[in-house]
């Protein structure tokens, strides 16, 4: 079976010689931290060796559950926010087709997502497409009180209740959640819902290899077996005894953190030419920006979909500040073929394509606009993916997360806390008057009113 590789040379051509090679000894250090649980954040290193202890009996649990719900739902509702839905998103929008929206597909059920955001014109909309649909809920929390989550999940059970009986619904609810405590739990031991663990030491960002992600997954039609092994591969092939040279996920946190450190490179925009991949960025930004974004220090994480974005982000990105390098990840054979065809007229003067492939075009562009931006300034890593399928997503998700742990390590910050991400919940918490917050909330009064 083929490999996910790494090129570098289109970035290491913007670093001193040997500036990668000088990282060895600190990835090493960094890897054995991981490794030990002697890193900061060492209490949330589930993930580490999760693909390689994922039994096949826990395969066939997850499975059977995302089988009953498949028979029973015309649609499944996952209700999550963060890491609780970006992993299972960025895999089933990577696999599946780009318009079963529009598609009625008697063998799947179709996934949607909520408890991502607090639109109200969302939830309106979503509570209506739902009206006449069989469907069922994946509620993935693991205090159950996430104000996004709750408040999604709050209007399905209602609402699922409201169609199809109490007794019914709770065999199409499933809730994801902590093992013992919180207020997810809580609900579902009373309501007698199928559960599963977010497992206590694995972080939301880090948790798309547990049922989190798998269950989504395995709902949506896609083979968790084959993912869970792609990812076992790369954890051996990624493990900390294996030479640094031939370590993809060693050498991609060298380089980046070298351009960040001695060339100055302070955003990375991860780039696709398959629009299918959109989601995978999403998660990647995630699990970049969340692990590394602190102490003032970090690689902001950003990312563009080709050639789509060259026509509103290219102009930039090739004469803008010189602060970004891009890591394109590059599908080497698509799934579908299609020819471009040729036309008597030829007005559009594009009949020097005709009968190659469509991906041919493609690939040219995405060379073309590698050395047009090595060009203008912008060191490029490529990621090379030999097909979009479940095992191969499975190798990208254990690199990117394995290099991001040893990545976080290199920058010496927690790479597995967020206490950020409170501040914005302190604020909307006092705003909305909840009990416990009447100090905060009569203080950011009061700020308020000094502003005016």
């Amino acid at each position: 079976m083929k490999s996910i590789s790494l090129d570098i040379t289109k970035a290491t051509q913007f670093l001193s010689e040997g500036a990668v090679k000088a990282y060895e000894s600190q990835v090493a250090a960094a890897q054995e931290a991981l490794e030990n649980g002697t890193c900061p954040g060492n209490d949330f290193l589930g993930w580490l060796h999760l693909p390689s202890s994922i039994t096949p009996e826990f395969i066939a649990e997850l499975q059977s559950v995302a089988n009953t719900l498949r028979e029973k739902c015309e649609v499944v509702v996952v209700a999550g926010i963060g890491g609780s839905y970006l992993g299972a998103r960025a895999v089933i929008e990577a696999l599946g087709n780009s318009f079963a929206w529009l598609v009625q597909d008697k063998k799947n059920p179709t996934v949607v997502f909520a408890g991502n955001n607090i639109g109200e014109d969302y939830l309106a909309e979503l509570t209506d497409y739902l009206k006449d649909k069989k469907f069922g809920v994946i509620n993935i929390s693991k205090s159950g009180t996430t104000t996004e989550t709750a408040l999604a999940f709050r209007l399905l059970k209602k609402q699922c209740e409201n169609q199809r009986g109490k007794e019914e619904a709770k065999d199409v609810i499933v809730a994801i959640t902590d093992a013992h405590k919180g207020a997810a739990r809580a609900a579902a031991t009373k309501e007698g819902y199928k559960t599963f663990v977010i497992p206590d030491n694995v972080g939301g960002r880090f948790s798309v290899l547990t049922p989190v992600g798998l269950l989504p997954i395995a709902v949506a039609g896609f083979d968790i077996k084959a993912l869970v092994g792609g990812a076992a591969d790369m954890e051996k092939a990624t493990g900390k005894d294996v030479p640094f040279a031939e370590n993809p996920a060693a050498i991609y946190a060298a380089v980046r953190n070298a351009l960040y450190a001695e060339a100055g490179k302070k955003i990375e925009i991860l780039v696709n030419f398959q629009p299918k991949l959109h989601y995978m960025s999403e998660w990647w930004k995630q699990l970049y920006g969340e692990s590394e974004g602190k102490d003032g220090k970090g690689i902001f994480p950003a990312a563009c979909d080709f050639t789509t974005d060259l026509h509103s982000m290219g102009q930039w990105i090739q004469e803008g500040e010189r602060s970004i390098f891009e890591t394109v990840i590059s599908i080497e054979t698509p799934e579908k073929t299609l020819f471009f065809p040729h036309d008597e007229e030829n007005l559009d003067g594009l009949n020097f394509l005709a009968g190659k492939r469509v991906d041919e075009v493609n690939k040219m562009a995405e060379l073309g606009t590698r050395l047009a931006h090595v060009d203008g300034g912008v060191p490029n890593i490529r990621v090379s993916v030999p097909q979009l399928n479940e095992y191969y997503l499975g190798q990208i998700i254990y690199f990117f997360e394995i290099a991001c742990g040893i990545s976080g390590n290199l920058l010496a910050v927690n790479p597995f806390n967020q206490p950020g991400v409170e501040a914005y919940k302190k604020n909307m918490f006092a705003l909305l008057n909840k009990p416990g917050y009447e100090a905060e909330s009569a203080a950011i009064q009061k700020r308020l009113a000094e502003e005016k």
